[in-house]
């Protein structure tokens, strides 16, 4: 059992977060999207990590993927943009690899891999959320391909993509197994992208909902199998929920590293906070979450890249991982005091971004469920 990386994994976790401070280290301006800094993501090669080297990508498998997101979420305080880089790269263009027809990954995957075009994922619908047997986006089938009608509630990177990843109901009443996903082009007739949310946190992702009305989508551009979306969103979410929350890890790294500066030059009583273990022992309890949460969140990456059964694996990081964050947040903002909730010390900004964690690629509630089916409940 080895838990140290190569080195040639260190150099690559500090080359990356070196070059994430000098191009993304300053707050971002507030914007939910700037170009420019998703153009700076792109030429670090976050935008392509996991995808062929063929195409321009990184050629890496998942715990490289998740090394690299790491240093970028310690590296960028914008945890918005780590997400919107994250879900492109993982919910949108991991499908497109390993399900696209040859014509389509030779049309997509360089663009993708350069960040030339953005990636947004749509499945979530106002009535479907974790149950993908009740998806109303309907996939009725045509002679060249097939129309899409109905509407995706959440889709985060619609703003702003160029390339939609969906999933609709082609057979009614086979359930899960009526699901159909495909890759459609946003400026293709009969796409329409709704205004931009106004979020909570993660405002560097713009997010919106994606309307279909007869939209006309060539068979080519179908993922796999008529019948095979929820196996392929599954896939998908697999890798989100394996590596985008990595992105996490290394907010609370940041995160620990400020608190620690603070608890360190902050006096109080004539003496420094830290010296009170009322702080002393909270800021221990951050760094004993981070840690055990990167050690699953690890895990289940190498068993990925293994071909081992990961499932219970990832399901248990995620749910670890999001829970530390939203913890060590709240501590961060104890820690800091009354500055901690000011938005210009980016404390309760860190909390802001850490909740919604909780919630996509599947809540907790549904990572502790897929826990108790496979230990046996």
């Amino acid at each position: 059992m080895d838990f140290d990386l190569t080195e040639k994994q260190r150099q690559r976790y500090d080359d990356v977060l070196s070059e994430v401070r000098e191009r993304l280290g300053e707050p971002s301006s507030g914007e939910p999207f700037t170009p420019a800094r998703w153009q700076d993501a792109a030429r670090i090669g976050l935008t392509g990590l996991c995808l062929p080297t063929e195409f321009g990508g990184g050629g890496l498998g998942a715990l490289d993927t998740a090394l690299c997101l790491e240093a970028f979420g310690r590296g960028c305080p914008d945890t918005g943009l780590v997400f919107a880089v994250s879900a492109h790269l993982l919910a949108c263009a991991v499908p497109i690899r390993d399900f696209a027809d040859v014509s389509v990954r030779g049309e997509l995957l360089s663009g993708l891999a350069s960040g030339e075009l953005v990636a947004a994922n749509a499945m979530t619908e106002d009535d479907a959320g974790s149950d993908l047997s009740r998806l109303a986006v309907t996939a009725e089938r045509k002679d060249d391909g097939y129309r899409l009608n109905g509407d995706k509630s959440f889709a985060s990177n619609a703003p702003a993509a160029d390339v939609l990843v969906t999933y609709g109901t082609s057979d009614r009443g086979a359930g899960f197994l009526g699901v159909t996903a495909f890759v459609v082009r946003a400026d293709l007739p009969g796409v329409q992208v709704g205004e931009l949310f106004r979020k909570m946190g993660l405002s560097g992702c713009p997010a919106g909902r994606v309307a279909f009305r007869d939209c006309e989508v060539p068979a080519s551009h179908r993922l796999g199998a008529e019948g095979q979306g929820s196996i392929i969103f599954q896939h998908s979410m697999g890798w989100e929920r394996a590596c985008l929350f990595a992105g996490y890890l290394g907010l609370m790294e940041r995160q620990l590293e400020q608190c620690v500066q603070h608890a360190s030059g902050r006096r109080q009583f004539g003496r420094g906070i830290g010296e009170f273990q009322a702080v002393s022992h909270r800021i221990v309890g951050m760094k004993q979450r981070l840690e055990a949460a990167r050690l699953l969140l690890y895990r289940g990456c190498w068993l990925m890249d293994h071909g081992r059964e990961h499932t219970m694996a990832i399901a248990l990081s995620k749910t670890a991982v999001s829970e530390a964050a939203v913890a060590n947040s709240l501590d961060a903002v104890q820690i800091f005091g009354g500055s901690g909730y000011l938005s210009s010390a980016g404390i309760e900004q860190q909390l802001r971004d850490t909740v919604p964690g909780t919630i996509f690629s599947g809540t907790t509630d549904i990572q502790r469920e897929i826990v108790a089916r496979e230990i046996g409940l």
